[in-house]
């Protein structure tokens, strides 16, 4: 297999590492990734300036790109690489990426624009323990297994596979949950500060994110301290809703 890692952490972090290295034993991988922490980045494109890429490693195909995940995976596909890869597996975030986090995260996104140009795709993370700290090696290992998987099976078009791996999860689990999206609940994400001047500002995420247990949710699964896996797709088309919208007579061709 062809692999192509990426993140939104940066490709110094210890996740994207242990990422690469599991992969190793599946295939040939190429990181290329932000040259700094690109966290909630989203599905962003860097469109007025030029971007620039440094070659950290030539032999083990590792390259830093000074803009977001999804120029990275851009990047890789369309120019870095000799031809497109047959999975990306975009990870391990420093941190989970449940239910609404998704919308926000540049590891989702690079999974997702993985799936624009037509490749099959996963985003990890993992979800630290009680002391803050991650197994990144155990999420790693997770990842391998699971690419595997989707070169056996195929993913539909458009879809892609979001992974979250709860810390307390022993070497070798094999175990997960496929579920859907959860709810977050963002409290106080505004934090107001003054500055010396007297002038108010803000920083963003200043409080901690809650989850809603709801059950078959990668949230409960988390709080279980179970894998969780979630088909997400592109597709974003309200389907249900279609026919509602009927009833607003709104005039038509």
């Amino acid at each position: 297999m062809l692999i192509l890692v990426s993140n939104d952490d940066g490709f110094f972090t210890d996740g994207i590492k242990a990422l690469a290295n599991a992969l190793r034993k599946i295939g040939e991988v190429w990181t290329v990734a932000p040259d700094r922490e690109q966290s909630a980045a989203g599905h962003s494109l860097t469109l007025h300036r030029p971007i620039r890429v440094k070659t950290i490693d030539k032999t083990r195909h590792i390259y830093a790109v000074d803009g977001t995940p999804t120029d990275c995976v851009n990047m890789a596909v369309n120019r870095l690489m000799p031809r497109k890869p047959d999975i990306v597996v975009s990870g391990i975030n420093r941190g989970a990426n449940l239910g609404d986090d998704v919308t926000y995260s540049g590891t989702v996104a690079a999974a997702l624009e993985a799936a624009l140009l037509g490749v099959q795709a996963i985003a990890v993370s993992a979800i630290p323990n009680d002391s803050d700290e991650y197994a990144y090696e155990a999420a790693a290992d997770f990842a391998t297994f699971l690419a595997e998987k989707v070169g056996k099976h195929r993913l539909d078009p458009g879809t892609i596979l979001n992974v979250n791996v709860p810390s307390e999860v022993p070497m070798g689990e094999r175990r997960s949950e496929v579920c859907k999206m959860g709810k977050r609940v963002y409290d106080d994400v505004l934090e107001e500060r003054i500055d010396p001047r007297g002038r108010p500002y803000y920083w963003v995420g200043g409080a901690s994110v809650k989850s809603q247990l709801d059950p078959n949710t990668d949230c409960e699964a988390a709080a279980n301290k179970r894998i969780s896996v979630t088909p997400i797709q592109l597709d974003m088309t309200n389907y249900s809703y279609l026919p509602k919208m009927s009833l607003w007579e709104l005039p038509r061709y």
